[in-house]
C-alpha cells in the first residue's frame, strides 16, 4: 500500500490515512501517558489501532475528561497529545468506512483541543479527507468558476440615517478616520505608522480571491461545510449568558444566513484562526504588505464572520492590526490609549484590555468620564483595510452581515504587555 489514501473498486474498506508521525511516535507517547496513570487510555488506543471504533471512542472520551479536569493551563500536555492520538484513530475508522463528515469533525477536534505533536498527521489527513470528500460530492469541481448564486450580502449603499438609529450615542459626528486610496508603504510608515495614527486603506484588496468567492454560500459550503469550528453565542463576551460552541461551519452559515440566532444571542466566529484550519480559505487571502513595515512579523491571523449586530465590546490589543473588510461593512469607534483612565478598564488582570464602558448603554452615573471624550470612527466598506495601531481602544459593530480578517503583527522595537 502506497502512502496516501488509496481505493479500489469504490470499497471504502481500503481508504486508509497515513500517519507517519503517529506510527513512530505512537509507543513512547503511550509509555507518557501511563505514567501519569493513563492505563485504561493505553488499552483503549490499543484497541483502536486495531480498527475497534468503540474503543477509539473510549479512549477520546477519556482523553476529553483529562482536558476538562481543571483549568486549562494546567492541563498536562500529555493529554492534548492523547486526544489528538484518540481523534486520529476515530477519524481512520469512519474515513475506511467512507465517513467522510465523521472523519472531518475528528479531525478537526484533534485541531482544535490537542497538542503540537501529531498537529502534521492532523493536517495532512484532513487533506486527504477533503479530497476524497469532493470526489464523492463534487461540489468544489462544479463551482470553482464563476458563482452565480445568490449573495450572502447585497453590494447596496449605507443608509446613514437609518444606520445611526443602531449606532452608539453620538457616532459619525468627532473626526472621521481618514481614508486613503493605494497608499504606499513609506506614505503609511512616515504618516501612520511611526506616529501611531489609524487609517483607512481603500483599493489594495481587489486581487484577493476572496473578494470574489466569499459572499457566496456555495463556495463557503464546498470548501469549509463539513469543517467543525469554534462560535461565540450571546451578545458578546462580556456578557454573563456568553457561551461557547462547537459546530460544523455548515450549520454556522445557515444558522446566521437564517436569523435562527436571535438578535440578544448572535452567532459569532470569531478571533478563530481559521486559515490555519482550512487552508483553501487561507488561499484566498494575501498578508497585506503593510504589516512588513518597520521589520514587522505575523502574529496571528484571525476570522470574523458573523451576522448583522455581532459586537465587539470596546477593548485594545498589544499589537498593530490590520482588519481587512472582506464581506459586508462594519461600524467602528477608536480612542487613543492616552484615554485608558477615561474608559474604566476592568481591573481583573483577564479583561484588563476591556472598558466597562459600555458604548450601546453608557451609565452616565457610573462612568461619567466617557460620555463626553473625543473619538475617531468610521464605516468599514467591503474591500477596506483598517489600520489600528496598537493599544488604540477600538468598538467594533457589524452592520451587514460581515466576514472580515485581522492580521495582527509586531516589530522588534515593540514591547508590549497583553
Amino acid at each position: 500500500m502506497s502512502g496516501a489514501a488509496t481505493a479500489s473498486s469504490g470499497d471504502h474498506n481500503n481508504l486508509r490515512l497515513p500517519t507517519p508521525t503517529l506510527d513512530a511516535e505512537s509507543q513512547t507517547l503511550l509509555q507518557s501517558i501511563s505514567a501519569q496513570g493513563g492505563y485504561a487510555y493505553a488499552r483503549m488506543a490499543a484497541l483502536a489501532v486495531a480498527g475497534d471504533q468503540s474503543a477509539a471512542e473510549a479512549a477520546r472520551d477519556m482523553a476529553w475528561e483529562q482536558l476538562h479536569s481543571g483549568p486549562w493551563h494546567s492541563v498536562l500536555p500529555v493529554w492534548r497529545d492523547a486526544y489528538s492520538m484518540a481523534c486520529l484513530n476515530v477519524a481512520k475508522n469512519h474515513f475506511a468506512a467512507g465517513e467522510f463528515a465523521e472523519a472531518l469533525g475528528a479531525l478537526d477536534m484533534g485541531l482544535i483541543m490537542g497538542g503540537m505533536l501529531l498537529r502534521k498527521d492532523l493536517h495532512d489527513s484532513v487533506v486527504l479527507v477533503s479530497s476524497e470528500a469532493r470526489k464523492k460530492a463534487k461540489s468544489l469541481e462544479e463551482t470553482s468558476g464563476e458563482f452565480k448564486g445568490q449573495k450572502l450580502v447585497p453590494e447596496v449603499p449605507v443608509d446613514v440615517n437609518e444606520v445611526l438609529k443602531i449606532l452608539p450615542c453620538r457616532s459619525l459626528t468627532c473626526r472621521r478616520v481618514e481614508k486613503r486610496s493605494g497608499l504606499s508603504l513609506e506614505g503609511f510608515l512616515r504618516d501612520y505608522f511611526l506616529s501611531g495614527t489609524p487609517v483607512v486603506i481603500t483599493n489594495s484588496m481587489a486581487h484577493w480571491p476572496a473578494r470574489a468567492k466569499w459572499n457566496h454560500l456555495d463556495y463557503l459550503n464546498a470548501v469549509a461545510g463539513n469543517r467543525t469550528v469554534p462560535v461565540e453565542v450571546g451578545k458578546n463576551y462580556l456578557c454573563s449568558d456568553w457561551k461557547q460552541e462547537l459546530v460544523t461551519f455548515s450549520k454556522f452559515l445557515e444558522r446566521i444566513r437564517t436569523n435562527k440566532s436571535s438578535p440578544m444571542e448572535p452567532t459569532y466566529l470569531a478571533q478563530h484562526p481559521l486559515f490555519d484550519q482550512i487552508n483553501e480559505l487561507r488561499d484566498d487571502i494575501c498578508i497585506p504588505d503593510y504589516c512588513f513595515v518597520g521589520g514587522g512579523e505575523l502574529q496571528s491571523l484571525n476570522a470574523w464572520f458573523g451576522p448583522a449586530g455581532t459586537v465587539t465590546p470596546l477593548h485594545h490589543d498589544p499589537h498593530h492590526n490590520i482588519l481587512a473588510q472582506v464581506v459586508g461593512k462594519k461600524y467602528i469607534r477608536l480612542y487613543p490609549s492616552s484615554l485608558q483612565d477615561e474608559l474604566y478598564p476592568y481591573s481583573e488582570t483577564m479583561l484588563c484590555n476591556s472598558s466597562q464602558v459600555d458604548l450601546d448603554n453608557i451609565d452616565k452615573t457610573e462612568f461619567p468620564k466617557a460620555t463626553e471624550l473625543e473619538f475617531m470612527d468610521c464605516i468599514l466598506e467591503e474591500g477596506e483595510m483598517l489600520y489600528i495601531p496598537p493599544k488604540w481602544w477600538h468598538y467594533v459593530r457589524s452592520l451587514t452581515m460581515s466576514f472580515s480578517v485581522s492580521f495582527w503583527w509586531s516589530n522588534e522595537t515593540d514591547s508590549y504587555s497583553s
